[in-house]
């Protein structure tokens, strides 16, 4: 079997250094669509997307922990673990949950240390979740678990793990915002250190089930987490404690987001769907923990 569970689970951690800077943060905003004005009718810039791209105002978005320093640790470093052994094409990031400990800074040197937290089986399927703690010398900055799903990797009566999902949130949204996702955004994004050439390669993404190359899902995770920020959190990017979702589908690049949020007691339930595909869902069980 390509996946030993045992073997995954009691591995030894692994512990590295991680360093990033302004250009990483900045690289990384751009990413996710940052610089431009969403508002399509206003003006071409907007003074606000600063914070985001000027190194002298600099405030970094607690999403771009999935990035720093290693590109995209919870994925592609967990299919190089102990008891792991599968091919790339089968593998689909599943969903992603990220502590904040402490505002994340401009530049840092830090150590993270990765594990495998969780094997489950789910029949046609195995699912893992690739813990990563980071901390610098004052202390701890963030968590982040990812979770992977891996096609035809199941079926040796393991534990199948948590299946429910949140309950909709009720009535209507409190905000309801779009976001253009451009024909490179993929492309663009990937420099920030997700090379899988699912998301640039059209031969790849056709052997691993698509049409054409997909967006990241990471990409909508942030585009997502800055919509809530500038949106209900009078963007203020400290205010995030906690920030978690299912990758329920795929965006390509090109394709228009609609997010729907919904304003609850310390935490924004969202809900984010393809405009162009009759709102096919792309992320489900979407929170947003903060002060």
């Amino acid at each position: 079997m390509p996946i030993d569970a045992a073997k995954a689970l009691g591995a030894t951690p692994r512990t590295g250094r991680i360093a990033w800077d302004t250009k990483d943060v900045q690289l990384y905003h751009l990413g996710i669509g940052a610089g431009a004005n969403p508002d399509r009718n206003g003006p071409a810039t907007d003074p606000d997307e600063l914070r985001y791209t000027l190194e002298s105002r600099l405030h970094v978005l607690p999403s771009f922990a999935t990035v720093a320093g290693a590109g995209s640790p919870g994925v592609i470093n967990s299919l190089s673990m102990p008891g792991i052994d599968v091919d790339l094409a089968r593998v689909l990031h599943g969903g992603q949950s990220l502590t904040v400990h402490r505002p994340l800074p401009a530049r840092g040197t830090a150590t993270a240390t990765g594990r495998i937290a969780a094997v489950y089986d789910k029949g046609k399927a195995a699912v893992l979740v690739m813990r990563t703690e980071v901390a610098d010398d004052e202390g701890p900055l963030w968590t982040s678990d990812a979770q992977i799903f891996v096609r035809g990797e199941g079926g040796w009566g393991g534990d199948r793990g948590p299946s429910a999902g949140l309950a909709p949130p009720g009535g209507e949204p409190d905000r309801t915002v779009e976001r253009p996702v451009r024909e490179d955004q993929a492309l663009l994004y990937r420099l920030s250190g997700d090379l899988n050439p699912l998301h640039a390669d059209p031969e790849f993404a056709k052997r691993a089930g698509f049409d054409r190359p997909i967006l990241h899902g990471l990409c909508t995770y942030g585009i997502t987490l800055k919509a809530v920020v500038d949106t209900l959190l009078g963007g203020d990017v400290t205010r995030v404690r906690a920030y978690s979702t299912r990758f329920a589908g795929v965006v390509y690049p090109g394709e228009t987001l609609r997010i729907r949020m919904w304003r609850l007691e310390g935490s924004v339930r969202v809900a984010v769907s393809a405009v162009e595909r009759d709102d096919a869902p792309v992320l489900a069980d979407t929170v947003v923990e903060h002060s």
